[in-house]
């Protein structure tokens, strides 16, 4: 991770057709595209490689959920539960269609506390939304379960971790709705672009009309077209669907390198005292782009973390302190702070998250580090690295 340190031939001769053509919108010219299509393309192996029905490409992550959120009918009012351990873009969705997150607590895995889950539930809710953060996913069958005895839809964030897998299933599948972010920094990339499957034909209609303005689609004249409901503009360009089409080709490989990397620097953390490591579900597998594990304490934590970065080992990550990804740093979200009004059911149902106790979640991220796996990295160098983490967190474990 990320899938741009491998840029090659593939990416540039996808977009090459692209510029050939001389269209970059994924809609309309059809005369024009030399039977190019990339947009169509992706979501064609998106779905495939995903063993699901559907699937449809959009602008970004933030462009996924939101449409997939609105796809399953969610709207003003309804609560949304998702983790206090995310990217902000999880409860920007929420609040962007005028629904309300409800922040609930974390356990071992980094992701949702199902039992912590159960007691958010309300009947406001609409959606549980896990986040498989840095590459690892939550206890999906138990959540599911909560999801079939409320009638909830179960939305899968899984930008974080495409190429993982859950119950034998690509995460992402296992939900009503999963949805994949292909930014730059992603285990593949578009630039720019984002992505969510789904089974239900409703739900990908639904997507497929929102994302680009309520059209329908139907037919070959784009100005004679529909329009069933009102929508927006999250459409995908071909530029960047061509880069994701050969990205998405390179998956399976990028995600055998990733396992390697992760497993010589998590064996060579595994033999020290004090270092435990993020549980992985026993019917999941990661996608190996973050290596995760904890300290006894927080103070040692921070330690650990210091010394790296001052031993030159990039990479590595202390969430808890983090302003995009954990509820301390939130202060916007706790202040309700918007440039325009915020709809009245946000202001009147959400929480007030400055007196939330959160303190279950803060026994796991306060004592975690996080360790970005690369790609471009040569074995020789992860090996030095590996050796070179261990030296330094045995020297503050005393």
């Amino acid at each position: 991770m990320p899938g741009f340190e491998l840029f090659g031939d593939q990416e540039r001769n996808e977009v090459n057709k692209v510029l050939d053509s001389g269209v970059l919108m994924r809609y309309g010219f059809d005369g024009m595209r030399q039977g190019q299509w990339k947009a169509l393309e992706l979501e064609t192996a998106l779905a495939r490689r995903m063993e699901s029905r559907y699937a449809q490409v959009v602008s970004s992550g933030t462009a996924a959920l939101t449409v997939a959120l609105v796809s399953a009918g969610v709207g003003a009012g309804d609560e949304v539960i998702v983790p206090v351990f995310t990217f902000v873009a999880s409860f920007e969705a929420v609040l962007a269609i005028g629904a309300v997150p409800v922040l609930c607590d974390i356990d071992d895995t980094l992701t949702l506390d199902p039992g912590a889950v159960e007691k958010l539930i309300t009947p406001r809710t609409r959606v549980i939304m896990p986040v498989h953060m840095c590459g690892s996913m939550a206890d999906l069958k138990p959540l599911k379960e909560l999801c079939e005895k409320h009638g909830l839809v179960l939305l899968e964030d899984a930008c974080q971790a495409i190429g993982g897998t859950y119950d034998g299933k690509p995460l992402g599948s296992y939900g009503d709705l999963g949805c994949f972010s292909f930014d730059y920094v992603k285990t593949i990339t578009c630039g720019e672009g984002g992505a969510l499957i789904t089974n239900n034909e409703t739900y990908k209609n639904n997507a497929d009309h929102y994302s680009d303005h309520g059209h329908d689609h139907i037919g070959t004249d784009r100005g004679a077209e529909s329009h069933p409901f009102l929508g927006y503009n999250f459409r995908i360009s071909e530029l960047n669907a061509a880069v994701g089409v050969a990205q998405l080709g390179r998956l399976d490989d990028f995600i055998s390198i990733q396992k390697k990397h992760y497993s010589i620097i998590r064996e060579a953390l595994s033999s020290i005292d004090g270092v435990t490591f993020r549980r992985v579900p026993e019917a999941g597998e990661e996608n190996y782009s973050f290596l995760n594990f904890f300290l006894p304490d927080e103070n040692l934590a921070r330690k650990a973390h210091k010394a790296l970065a001052e031993a030159g080992i990039d990479g590595c990550f202390y969430w808890y302190d983090n302003n995009w990804h954990y509820i301390r740093k939130w202060d916007h979200l706790k202040n309700k702070e918007s440039l325009g009004k915020l709809p009245r059911e946000v202001a009147e149902q959400m929480p007030d998250y400055h007196t939330a106790d959160f303190s279950a979640s803060d026994h796991w991220m306060g004592r975690n580090i996080s360790v970005l796996i690369k790609l471009g990295w040569e074995e020789a160098s992860v090996k030095e690295r590996a050796g070179k983490m261990a030296t330094v967190i045995k020297a503050v474990l005393g």
